[in-house]
């Protein structure tokens, strides 16, 4: 398909998705990313949040939730290096919710015993993915 760009979106564990859209966003280092295919050629680090891919030929988008990483654009193809990556189906409001009370607790506790910045990635990750769960929930 001419007006298309492959995506593929990886975890350290597993090959979320791959295949063929029109269009993909998600959160970059400096704000919202929106590609479409022959886009300029891209390497940032990306923020916890949504993807959204527009995947060609369907009306309904693939939403896959990561929790930072790298994202390398090519004008015909797009990938996605997670350090964490979760199914927009697969998301657990309630897990997240708790991950983000630890945190918030870890980082209020002034003992110097915790990791301020293991800390502050989780409750940036959990707030993230309770976000990208409110997305999912408004688009359905």
């Amino acid at each position: 398909m001419a007006n298309t760009i492959h995506v593929d979106v990886v975890s350290a564990e597993e090959l979320i998705f791959s295949g063929e859209a029109t269009f993909v966003a998600l959160p970059g280092e400096q704000g919202e990313l929106g590609i479409y295919p022959k886009h300029t050629p891209l390497i940032t680090r990306i923020r916890p949040g949504a993807v959204r891919i527009q995947v060609a030929g369907k009306a309904e988008e693939e939403f896959v939730f990561v929790a930072g990483g790298l994202l390398e654009v090519q004008p015909n193809a797009v990938t996605v290096l997670a350090d964490t990556a979760i199914r927009g189906k697969d998301l657990d409001e309630a897990k997240a919710q708790s991950a983000k009370k630890l945190a918030e607790e870890a980082l209020a506790n002034n003992t110097g015993s915790i990791d301020y910045a293991k800390a502050q990635a989780e409750l940036a990750a959990a707030i993230g993915q309770l976000a990208a769960i409110a997305k999912l929930r408004a688009k359905h």
